[in-house]
């Protein structure tokens, strides 16, 4: 039964517990542009007390040099080696796994952070904004030379863009396709809205055909490189987000404890379900709670 954090024993009792913190970001520091009351503080006596902060998030529009300058502009001490995105868990992917071929390129249906990363592993990439605003139906020329189609999230995502995708996955031979993370919806602006699992649907319907792979949480690529790179005690490290089915699975598969937060997309209801099987370690109003 997961345990709801109250009391200051209780706090104090769960910060001593550990060294590590991975943060989600999204509905957990922060809703949009705005972090929620405390936040600042309880990462300031986080850190005060010698703990390492690290930033995971699923979100992939956003390079992590981008992603330092939004913690910097809201108040959150941040460094670019503290952030992993499923935008770098892409990067890696195709340039260690996969050994994506020079001579290939990458159509991504997506936003900057996703070309940003390629780019900084000396991937060649087209889509991202190239077919923003553009809204016709005319038959799309194949190109041989696209060996990979990634799918992010995209706010400014179209019909050419899904028909020059459905193209390329169709016709090029070994052409793969990878989702940067399945998350169904995101919260920002008090609600909730479509996320890039959602943007892939179309083209997982049209194609009759599942991604590849799916990297971003709960997926362990990221998890294996932030535990190596950093020489992590998994036995002393906290995975702190909001979603049950990314965040808490992420650290469950990891074999590392968990903290989910009521400031994002699970309820209080949601985690005690009998229904619900990702149970985390424990749970709490929200990360500013845990300031002492």
């Amino acid at each position: 039964m997961p345990q709801k954090i109250e009391s200051v024993a209780e706090r104090e009792a769960f910060i001593a517990k550990f060294d590590n913190f991975l943060f989600d970001c999204d509905g957990v520091l922060w809703e949009g542009d705005h972090t929620f009351p405390g936040v600042i503080e309880a990462m300031q006596q986080i850190r005060s007390l010698g703990k390492k902060v690290l930033f995971v998030t699923n979100n992939s529009t956003k390079s992590r040099s981008s992603f330092v300058d939004k913690f910097t502009k809201l108040g959150i001490e941040a460094s670019v080696s503290e952030v992993f995105s499923s935008a770098v868990a892409t990067a890696a992917y195709l340039k260690h796994i996969v050994q994506f071929p020079e001579t290939k390129k990458v159509y991504i249906i997506g936003m900057e952070g996703i070309k940003h990363e390629l780019e900084a592993v000396g991937i060649k990439c087209c889509g991202v904004d190239e077919d923003n605003g553009v809204f016709d139906n005319e038959s799309v020329q194949n190109d041989p030379d696209v060996g990979a189609v990634v799918v992010g999230l995209d706010t400014q995502v179209n019909y050419k863009k899904y028909n020059k995708a459905f193209t390329y996955l169709r016709q090029n031979n070994g052409c793969h396709f990878i989702l940067t993370n399945g998350d169904s919806t995101f919260p920002t602006h008090g609600t909730l809205q479509p996320g890039a699992g959602s943007i892939a649907s179309p083209l997982i319907n049209a194609l009759n055909r599942e991604p590849d792979v799916v990297l971003g949480k709960p997926a362990q690529n990221m998890m294996e490189t932030i535990l190596a790179e950093h020489n992590l005690d998994p036995k002393k490290t906290c995975m702190i987000g909001d979603r049950l089915d990314t965040d808490i699975e992420f650290g469950l598969k990891g074999g590392i404890e968990t903290l989910c937060v009521l400031t994002g997309i699970a309820s209080e209801q949601d985690i005690l379900s009998p229904e619900n099987l990702v149970k985390p370690t424990y749970y709490i109003r929200g990360f500013a709670d845990l300031a002492i």
